[in-house]
C-alpha cells in the first residue's frame, strides 16, 4: 500500500464568478515527484494556495501525514514542512547567499555572520549543491539563484517541496543542473510536487503526473505509462494533432537587412528577413539574442552598421521611431514590459493605434470600438469584458493583447522573444496558429526561442548566436537539436 504524505478531499475554492476548484480530490505519495499539468485556469496555483495556506478551501479537507486540517495557515504549512518556490525569484538581491538562505530567522541588525555561513556551507554540502555561502546573490545566474531559493526551503526541514515553473528563466544546460538537484532532493527523501508547462521536462523528471482541467481534477498517471498526445488531450478535453501548424513558406522580397552592426554586446550581425518567413534565433542564455531584438526595436543604441527596411537605411533611435518602420516587439516579459498591467485590455489594445483611430485630439469611439471588436474577436481573446485590467488575464491571453496591440499599430515586423513562456500547452497552440498565419498574410517574423521543439517546429530558417555574433545559419532541411547546439557551443 502506498505512503500517502498529502491527500485532498473534495476540495472547493469559489471567487466572485469563478469556480476556480470544484469538488477536487488528489493523493502524493511520500518521496515521489508528483507533477501537476493544466492549462492557465485549470486549478493548480489555487490548489497550491490551499495547501499552503495562503488561501482557506471554502469546503473539503487536506490531510498531511495521516492528520486532516480544514484549512491551513502559512505558518501551519511551514511548521508542517511544506515548502513552496514560485516562478518568480523572493530574494534580496544586495544580501548575500547564507542571509537569503536564513532570513526568516534574522533579528534586528545583530547577526552572527561566521554562524550563517557555516550553517549555510553545511546545507550546501549536505544537497551536494555548488555555491558560495559568502556570494552575493546580484551576482549569480538565474540557475544559481534557484538553487539559493531551494536552499531557503530546506533551511526549514522540508518535507514537501512545490515547485511552480522553476525551470522557466534557465537555459537548457541550467535544467539539467537543477534536475540533477531535483533528484538528490528525492533520493533524500524529499517529495516534490513540480509544476510545469513544459511537457519533455515532466517525461524526464516526475513519476506521476495529475492532469486538471477547468476547476477539475481529471487524472493521475504513472508518467512511463502515459505519452505527450494522451496528456494534452487530458488538458485541454480534444486532441491537438499539429502542435506545430504547416508553414509553408513562399519567401517574398527582403524586408529587412542588418549590415555589419554593432552595438548592446553584439558585434557584425549581418541577415537578411523575408517577407512572410518566420526566421528563428537559436542560441544559449547571454548568445546575444534578446540584445538584437532590443536594438531591433530600439530600446538600445547602434554603435555602427546599418539596417535597412524595404531597401531603405532607418536609423531607429527608439520604441515610437522602430514601431513607425513597422518593427514591433513582443517582449518576453509581457507582465512588465508587454502590457501597462493596471490599465483595461481595451487601453492596451489600442494605445499603439491612437492616430488611426483620432481626428487631431479627439478619439472617435465608433473607430475604437470598431478595432476594439476586429482584433478581441482576431486574436480570439478570452475575457468577460475588454474594461477589465489585463492583470485578470492569463499568460496567454495578455500574449494576444500585445500582439493585437502590434497588429493595430500596423507592424510589418514582428519580433517575438520567448513567445510561449510560462503558457500552457492550448494557449501556446493558438500563439503558433497566429504566427503562422501572420506569416500568411505577409507579415514576417523573428523568433527568439530557448524551447528546442518550438525553434526546430516553427521556423522557416534559424540563425545560431553565441557570445554576440552570428555562428552559423541553418536551413530547414538542416534543422536538428545537436547542429543548433553545435553552432550555439563555439
Amino acid at each position: 500500500m502506498a505512503d500517502i504524505i498529502l491527500s485532498l478531499e473534495g476540495i472547493v475554492k469559489a471567487y466572485p464568478g469563478v469556480l476556480a476548484l470544484n469538488e477536487v480530490s488528489l493523493e502524493v505519495e511520500r518521496g515521489e515527484i508528483h507533477a501537476l499539468l493544466g492549462e492557465n485556469g485549470a486549478g493548480k496555483s489555487t490548489m497550491i494556495k490551499m495547501i499552503t495556506g495562503a488561501e482557506y478551501p471554502d469546503r473539503g479537507t487536506i490531510c498531511f501525514e495521516g492528520k486532516s486540517y480544514g484549512k491551513l495557515t502559512p505558518a501551519q504549512a511551514q511548521k508542517l514542512g511544506i515548502g513552496v518556490i514560485y516562478q518568480e525569484f523572493s530574494l534580496i538581491d544586495a544580501m548575500s547567499v547564507a542571509d537569503n538562505i536564513f532570513i526568516s530567522e534574522r533579528k534586528g541588525h545583530l547577526i552572527n555572520r561566521k554562524d550563517l555561513n557555516l550553517r549555510a556551507a553545511e546545507l550546501i554540502r549536505r544537497f551536494h549543491m555548488d555555491l558560495d555561502p559568502g556570494e552575493t546573490v546580484r551576482n549569480l545566474s538565474p540557475a544559481k539563484k534557484q538553487i539559493v531559493e531551494i536552499l531557503k526551503a530546506l533551511s526549514r526541514e522540508v518535507k514537501l517541496l512545490i515547485m511552480d515553473e522553476p525551470t522557466a528563466p534557465l537555459s537548457v544546460k541550467e535544467v539539467e543542473v537543477l534536475f540533477g538537484i531535483v533528484k538528490e532532493l528525492k533520493a533524500q527523501g524529499i517529495t516534490i510536487i513540480y509544476i510545469s508547462h513544459r511537457l519533455q521536462e515532466l517525461f524526464e523528471i516526475s513519476d506521476r503526473v495529475s492532469v486538471f482541467r477547468d476547476g477539475t481534477y481529471v487524472k493521475t498517471l504513472r508518467t512511463r505509462e502515459t505519452n505527450r498526445k494522451e496528456l494534452i488531450s487530458l488538458m485541454v478535453g480534444r486532441e491537438l494533432n499539429d502542435v506545430y501548424p504547416v508553414h509553408k513558406i513562399q519567401a517574398g522580397e527582403v524586408i529587412l537587412e542588418l549590415k555589419n552592426v554593432y552595438g548592446n554586446g553584439d558585434a557584425d550581425i549581418s541577415f537578411k528577413l523575408h517577407k512572410g518567413e518566420i526566421l528563428g534565433l537559436g542560441g544559449l542564455v547571454g548568445a546575444g539574442r534578446t540584445e538584437l531584438a532590443e536594438l531591433l526595436s530600439g530600446s538600445a543604441k547602434i554603435h555602427s552598421g546599418k539596417i535597412l527596411v524595404q531597401g531603405k537605411e532607418v536609423v531607429i533611435s527608439g520604441p515610437d521611431k522602430a514601431l513607425r518602420c513597422g518593427i514591433c516587439l513582443i517582449p518576453e516579459d509581457r507582465r512588465n514590459q508587454g502590457c501597462l498591467q493596471k490599465k483595461s485590455i481595451a487601453f492596451n489594445l489600442v494605445l499603439s493605434a491612437l492616430k488611426r483611430i483620432s481626428g487631431g485630439i479627439v478619439i472617435s469611439r465608433k473607430k475604437e470600438r470598431a478595432l476594439l471588436e476586429d482584433y478581441s474577436k482576431k486574436l480570439m481573446i478570452k475575457a468577460s469584458s475588454l474594461e477589465h485590467s489585463v492583470s485578470t488575464l492569463s499568460g496567454g491571453n495578455q500574449q494576444k493583447v500585445v500582439i493585437a496591440r502590434a497588429l493595430a499599430a500596423q507592424s510589418e515586423i514582428f519580433i517575438f522573444d520567448e513567445p510561449t513562456r510560462g503558457i500552457d500547452v492550448g494557449a501556446k497552440h493558438e500563439i503558433y496558429q497566429i504566427m503562422t498565419e501572420l506569416a500568411g498574410d505577409g507579415k514576417s517574423i523573428i523568433m527568439i526561442s530557448s524551447e528546442m521543439p518550438e525553434l526546430l517546429g516553427m521556423s522557416d530558417r534559424i540563425l545560431v548566436l553565441a557570445e554576440g555574433r552570428i555562428r552559423g545559419e541553418l536551413k530547414k532541411e538542416e534543422f536538428g537539436q545537436e547542429q543548433v547546439l553545435e553552432l550555439a557551443s563555439v
